[in-house]
């Protein structure tokens, strides 16, 4: 037993850090995000080395796979106003990113021991939604099921988004599996004994033009038909219910205190652990390579460590979707665009819901540990698979939440990061069969909001495919509706597709 400090920035000590590893979390990475190590003032500066270390010398790792977590700009705590003052050219598309390999994952960090050579589901993809289906499955009787995840857990955008739960959607679908998430989520602590720290503060969407609170006005009425007490509000509630918020040019404001923000990382970690208890099988750091098919089915996935037999396999990948699909040979419309986030030093509690400008797809919100989180989206970024982090988001993220907060100027910014929307041309998911390959189940597309969509998702995906019931959500957002009865592509937009309007970040 050693209680000697660690991390003194969070008051990790070497035996949190024993303690993670014997729940199995060995790497750097992971580690990190289970005891918090490396993400206080410092950013790990001090503390970096002796963690490598003592997993060293615990021998949790080979030492090739000591390798250190991914820095975080700024190097130094530095104040939103100085962020704020850099120039950016909003008229150019942001390129590059630091750092530049994010998303490379030496192979000392591969299990040793192959792959279990057959199971009746395989999952590509170890994020939420991936894992929520397999807890789901297990819970109705299916454990012969593997999870592989390319990374450690939480590496994809499952682990690096703001733990947004809204109800405030654009459409009856996902107003409705928002709804239903987020009454599973108020019992997760119960039924997987892991907080996800669910705070139900609200949401205030902010609207600076006509159109946009026009939007506003509609979708309250929707949400009122599905019980979500959403309700608009003047400018000067707003400023009520959030002391300090100027409201800059806004119209009008839509409020729904019953939605809320969670801690993602615990999120997945419950339902991994979840998925281990009842005997699922979640390999991280385990590429896919290809796929085995005859017959329309997938009969074999091929991975870095050896090929698995299976009778069912879902892509539920993310971003990554497209890579993988490509395999096979089939072709999904997403695309993968890079979104920016980041975190700011503590301070006392203040700020009770996320605040959103809708027009420009700012948001903000308080953490449990009273960081300051949020991102802005950037009608620049261009599609691919780039998760580096830019001065030009940080500028304009400081310049449009100073906008509405002023007092906040001189709160510094610790660590800033990015992941990846997954975008489809409607904003909807992609769920349910794919065509020419019975077995090949499509699970992703979520644009952003398959963290908060995955566990009503999840649940009813497990229901259909254990039982075989009819359940309009996997016609409704089959891969199919991207073209006509002839095999010709939709023109979007043409008022044949729902398309969601509610996208944020």
């Amino acid at each position: 037993m050693s209680k000697a400090m660690i991390c003194s920035c969070e008051d990790v000590t070497v035996d949190d850090i024993r303690h993670a590893v014997s729940r199995g979390f060995c790497d750097v990475e992971s580690v990190k995000r289970y005891t918090g190590f490396g993400t206080g003032i410092c950013q790990g500066k001090s503390c970096t080395a002796a963690v490598a270390a003592l997993l060293a010398k615990e021998k949790a790792l080979k030492p090739a796979a000591v390798v250190p977590f991914t820095p975080r700009q700024p190097l130094y705590p530095t104040e939103l106003r100085m962020m704020a003052s850099a120039q950016v050219d909003e008229s150019q598309p942001p390129v590059g990113g630091l750092p530049q390999e994010v998303d490379h994952f030496p192979a000392a960090l591969r299990p040793e021991g192959p792959v279990p050579a057959k199971a009746k589901v395989v999952i590509i993809g170890g994020g939420i939604m991936g894992l929520a289906l397999a807890y789901n499955l297990a819970r109705a009787g299916e454990t012969d099921v593997v999870v592989l995840e390319r990374g450690y857990l939480c590496a994809g955008a499952s682990g690096r988004n703001g733990g947004g739960v809204r109800m405030q959607w654009g459409t009856p679908s996902l107003v409705e599996l928002a709804k239903r998430s987020i009454d599973l989520m108020k019992g997760f602590a119960r039924e997987l004994g892991i907080n996800v720290w669910l705070r139900q503060g609200g949401y205030i969407f902010l609207a600076k033009t006509k159109p946009v609170a026009q939007r506003l006005e509609r979708n309250v009425s929707l949400h009122n038909r599905f019980g979500v007490p959403t309700r608009l509000i003047t400018p000067d509630e707003a400023r009520s219910i959030v002391p300090g918020l100027t409201m800059k040019d806004s119209l009008i404001a839509s409020y729904n205190p019953e939605d809320g923000v969670i801690f993602p990382w615990p999120f997945l970690w419950g339902y991994a652990q979840g998925c281990q208890k009842r005997g699922v099988r979640v390999e991280t750091y385990t590429d896919v390579t290809g796929f085995e098919t005859s017959g329309g089915q997938v009969r074999k996935v091929k991975t870095t460590r050896g090929d698995i037999a299976c009778d069912t396999v879902v892509l539920a990948a993310g971003a990554w979707s497209p890579q993988v699909a490509n395999l096979v040979n089939v072709k999904l419309p997403n695309e993968p665009h890079r979104h920016e986030i980041l975190s700011t030093e503590p301070l006392k509690p203040f700020l009770g819901p996320l605040v959103s400008v809708l027009d420009s797809g700012l948001y903000f919100s308080q953490s449990m540990r009273g960081e300051i989180v949020g991102g802005m989206g950037d009608a620049k970024e261009p599609a691919g698979l780039n998760m580096g982090s830019t001065l030009r988001f940080v500028s304009r993220f400081a310049q449009a939440l100073m906008e509405q907060l002023p007092q906040v100027g001189h709160v510094k910014v610790l660590r800033q990061w990015a992941g990846c929307y997954d975008v489809t041309p409607d904003n909807n998911p992609i769920l349910g069969r794919t065509p020419g390959l019975d077995n090949l189940l499509q699970m992703s597309g979520f644009v952003g909001h398959g963290f908060m969509m995955a566990p009503a998702v999840a649940e009813r995906m497990a229901k259909w495919m254990a039982t075989g019931e009819s359940d309009e959500l996997f016609t409704r957002f089959n891969l199919r509706r991207y073209s006509d009865a002839a095999g010709h592509s939709r023109e979007f937009g043409s008022g044949t597709l729902e398309r969601e309007d509610m996208v944020i970040g």
